[in-house]
Order: structure tokens, then C-alpha cells, then sequence
């Protein structure tokens, strides 16, 4: 296991080093989640004038959903970084190589939650620079950032295993424009469940994009439920346990294919 954490950690380094000598990548990864947060958030902000609506701030409410919809957006697209690393030949050389074969998968989910959890704490500070209010304090952020972090594991893992599987970047594109936006508007991510009609608010229940918006606004509250936070936080580890598992297992099934 140290020696798994230890080349995890290394191959993690050099994924993000990698990414800070793109700034203009970083820029355009910090921009989009801007335009969404403020864009939505001045489209949609006479919403909380609906009965039942339940907040007063439309940007306070919305910053949870925008966090978790940048989660979702940006670690969709880690299997077309896999292959790439196929198609270059890095994959296969890594495999010549005594480094942990399990820590190659792993170092891939690890840079998406490390650069996903930054992008969250910016999102945050831009809602706070644009008037948002947290009244669950640093705990309640710190609990928004791991939402995100977990959320990006998720779909960082299936994506990871649909790269290796498929290794064609157009099935990966088809699946993300497919879901990616149903995912978003089956959540509470811009409106509370309670207004929804009720097959939505059914599927919305299984939806785990929803599980990390509203573990975040939970503990956003001035009075969180931190019962309901734990829960669906458990069930977005879970889930994220389960998916890199499956992202070790596929990528286990490619090492043998070549």
C-alpha cells in the first residue's frame, strides 16, 4: 500500500505539473464556471419569488449546483486524456516500467478531484465576491469542495474506464452530450425538488449529481442537517470506491489486451 500511495503521488505531480505549464487551459477551466454561476445566476434570480422556494438569495443557492455541474462537466472528459496517453505510446511505456500498476489509474482520479476541489474553492470566492452569503461558515465550503472533489471521482473513474474500454474519444463525446445535461437539469443543481413534478423528483433521488449539491447547500445553512450532509456524503464515497475500482479493474483488462 505505501508504495501504491507513494507512486500515486508522484504520477499525480506529474499530471498537474503538466497542466500548470497550460494557462490558458487553467484560465479557460476557471472562466466557464464564471459564466455559468453569474449567467444562470442573473437569468433565474426572480425564481426565488416562487412559493415553496424556500431561499432568499438565487446566487447563494445556485453556487452548490454550478460547483457540482463543473464537477461532473470537467471529469467527463478524463477517458479522451486516457487516450491519449494510448494513443502518444506513455500508457505502454509506463507498463515497461516497475511503477504501480493500480497508481496509474489512481494518479488520474487523484489530479481530477485535486483540480476539481480548486475550481470549487474559486467558485466559491467568486459567489462570495458577487454577493452570496455562507452561513455555514469554513466548515460548510470545506464540506462544498469535498462534494465537488467526490462528484468528480465518480465520473473521472467511469470516464477513465469507457477510455480504455472503447478508445475512441467520439463514444466518449456521444456519452457526455447524452447525459450531461439531463444529469444537470435532474437535480436540484437550479430549482428545489419540491417544485418539480414528481417522476422528476424520483429520479432526482438517484441522481448523485444531486447527492453533492445538496450535501453542499445542507452544510451551507445556518443550521445544517449534518444527518442528511453524512448521507449522502457516504453515498458519493461510496460510489466514488466503487467507480475507481472499476476504473483499476478495466484498466487491469487493457494491461492484459496489449
Amino acid at each position: 500500500m505505501p508504495r501504491v500511495l507513494a507512486h500515486t503521488w508522484f504520477l499525480t505531480g506529474r499530471r498537474l505539473h503538466a497542466l500548470v505549464r497550460q494557462p490558458a487551459f487553467v484560465a479557460a477551466n476557471l472562466v466557464q464556471p464564471a459564466i455559468w454561476l453569474f449567467l444562470f445566476g442573473s437569468l433565474f434570480r426572480r425564481v426565488v419569488d416562487i412559493p415553496g422556494f424556500g431561499h432568499g438569495s438565487y446566487l447563494g443557492y445556485l453556487v452548490p449546483g454550478v460547483i457540482a455541474m463543473n464537477a461532473m462537466n470537467g471529469s467527463m472528459w478524463a477517458g479522451v486524456a486516457m487516450i491519449e496517453e494510448i494513443d502518444r505510446g506513455t500508457l505502454n511505456r509506463f507498463l515497461t516500467s516497475p511503477v504501480s500498476r493500480v497508481a496509474l489509474m489512481t494518479s488520474g482520479v487523484a489530479d481530477q478531484a485535486v483540480t476539481t476541489g480548486l475550481q470549487s474553492a474559486a467558485i466559491l470566492l467568486l459567489g462570495l465576491l458577487g454577493g452570496a452569503h455562507y452561513p455555514g461558515g469554513v466548515a460548510g465550503c470545506a464540506v462544498v469542495v469535498a462534494a465537488g472533489a467526490l462528484l468528480g471521482t465518480v465520473f473521472g473513474g467511469l470516464s477513465n474506464a469507457m477510455g480504455m474500454t472503447l478508445r475512441q474519444r467520439e463514444a466518449i463525446i456521444g456519452f457526455n452530450v447524452l447525459f450531461m445535461l439531463p444529469l444537470t437539469f435532474l437535480s436540484s443543481a437550479f430549482m428545489p425538488t419540491a417544485l418539480m413534478p414528481h417522476w422528476m423528483r424520483v429520479v432526482t433521488a438517484c441522481n448523485p449529481l444531486d447527492w453533492a449539491v445538496r450535501a453542499g447547500r445542507s452544510a451551507l445553512a445556518g443550521e445544517p442537517d449534518w444527518g442528511a450532509v453524512l448521507a449522502r456524503g457516504g453515498g458519493l464515497l461510496a460510489l466514488a470506491v466503487v467507480c475507481v475500482g472499476i476504473s483499476v479493474a478495466t484498466f487491469r483488462w487493457y494491461q492484459k489486451s496489449v
